[in-house]
């Protein structure tokens, strides 16, 4: 999914991976409270976002993109929490993690830049 708009493209990569390990997860390990939580968490960055780039102003665009960081936020805990109880690889941790601190930083300055311009 190219679409020249980088935190489009980063969350929605991190929603398809956290399919992928939750399905894995809940195959396998048969959990499906926290992983549904994260599956929840991690979708809804993405889906925040698109729906920012739809908001009516830019005062809702930045309200999405707020939900998108505690979302991202959220995915963290989750994440942490799915590896301190051993149903995440160090693996998945780590690779999650990754992605989802590049939502976080990407989120934070373009709310920085907003702030900064008046919303």
């Amino acid at each position: 999914m190219k679409s020249g708009n980088i935190i489009r493209e980063k969350s929605f990569i991190l929603a398809i991976h956290t399919v992928k390990i939750v399905r894995k997860i809940q195959e396998e390990k048969k959990e499906f409270v926290l992983s549904n939580q994260l599956l929840k968490s991690a979708t809804s960055i993405g889906a925040n976002i698109e729906e920012a780039i739809g908001g009516q102003s830019r005062k809702d665009f930045f309200a999405k993109l707020s939900i998108s960081y505690k979302e991202a936020r959220e995915t963290m805990y989750w994440v942490k929490l799915l590896y301190a109880t051993d149903l995440l690889t160090k693996d998945e941790f780590e690779s999650i993690c990754k992605i989802t601190e590049e939502c976080c930083r990407i989120i934070g300055k373009i709310q920085l830049t907003l702030k900064a311009n008046g919303i």
